[in-house]
């Protein structure tokens, strides 16, 4: 199960997706970044400007972070 921190006033949310150490993070764009452990395997997923949605192609784990979004209510764009 994966940890999520949505923060309203930010309006952004972080998805943690392994409890194994944060090494180096890659902007997707603007408003996506994945961050990564020693051997590159996702660790968490940071989302910005999520209340005008999200693009989830090219995050890991993208079926449970869509899910995620939506029971959160925030709109994905596929």
């Amino acid at each position: 199960m994966f940890k999520v921190k949505h923060d309203n006033k930010a309006d952004a949310i972080y998805i943690l997706l392994s409890d194994k150490p944060y090494s180096y993070g890659k902007e997707l764009d603007e408003e996506r970044r994945v961050d990564y452990d020693a051997n590159g395997v996702p660790v968490g997923v940071e989302l910005l400007c999520v209340s005008a949605g999200v693009i989830t192609d090219n995050l890991p784990h993208r079926a449970e972070i869509e899910k995620i979004l939506g029971d959160k209510g925030i709109k994905v764009f596929a």
